[in-house]
């Protein structure tokens, strides 16, 4: 479940119109508000996962989280695709006392990139690859770096979604011929069960949002760079909280609920 913004504009409007239908003032209406903790600027968004096999695949993925196996990593992997190179038109006028960092609100698209990543669980670190596409090549060849980034004497358990890229022969075939590699599925729509999701949020926020980037090789090395300083100064052990009992009644609990306000 996610949570977005209400455009600015939507929000105004909708204050403006409860408070011409109450017959007060707009300040009111966002006094009321505020007393009854609404928060009409927010929304959530949802897809429950139909998957036949969510509480198999709920308990296999939360028990590698919650408890590891010895002798083994467990990585979380995905990618994050279409990484966009955008500059701004004008140069950005810096942070000034009283006065926020301003930068104008259109942008040059300048090519995108991918980004594949492999984040430990017991140490936060993260194996990175960027890519020019995101196929099932880029997918076995950023395997095979992880293969040879991590001890041949431990087994490798890597967390990752149902893409189809992950489960063509060429990659069976690989994997059979590298039997510490063992994957786990996560359920379909559910990508807030990989923990690397949480790593591609920071990235996001810490080096992707307010940078400027003329070209897809700018933007390609701010991402190693910031790989590099993460695992370097911020990386950290993953905790993982919720057991999986209380997120498949939970799932359950908002099937029924779906169920019941659909037949409304």
């Amino acid at each position: 479940m996610t949570v977005e913004q209400v455009p600015h504009e939507a929000t105004h409007w909708s204050t403006r119109l409860m408070a011409k239908y109450a017959g007060i003032t707009t300040w009111q209406v966002r006094q009321i508000w505020e007393a009854a903790d609404l928060k009409p600027h927010r929304i959530q968004t949802f897809k429950i996962s139909n998957d036949p096999q969510f509480a198999e695949k709920v308990i296999d993925v939360v028990g590698l989280y919650m408890n590891p196996p010895d002798n083994a990593i467990v990585l979380s992997v995905d990618e994050k695709t279409q990484i966009q190179a955008l500059d701004r038109t004008q140069p950005m006028l810096p942070l000034k006392p009283g006065l926020p960092e301003r930068r104008t609100h259109d942008y040059v698209r300048n090519g995108t990139t991918s980004l594949y990543a492999a984040f430990n669980i017991l140490t936060g670190e993260v194996i990175g690859r960027v890519t020019e596409r995101h196929r099932a090549k880029e997918f076995l060849e950023f395997m095979r770096q992880v293969e040879r980034s991590t001890p041949k004497d431990l087994d490798l358990h890597v967390i990752l979604d149902n893409s189809s890229t992950h489960k063509t022969e060429d990659v069976k075939k690989w994997l059979a011929k590298h039997p510490r590699i063992i994957l786990h599925f996560t359920p379909t729509s559910a990508s807030w069960l990989n923990a690397v999701e949480g790593w591609f949020a920071q990235l996001e926020r810490r080096a992707l949002y307010r940078g400027t980037f003329s070209s897809v090789k700018e933007l390609k090395d701010e991402i190693q760079r910031f790989i590099k300083v993460h695992n370097v100064s911020l990386s950290k052990p993953f905790k993982w909280t919720k057991t999986a009992k209380s997120i498949i009644e939970a799932v359950q609990r908002a099937r029924e609920s779906a169920k019941v306000n659909g037949s409304n």
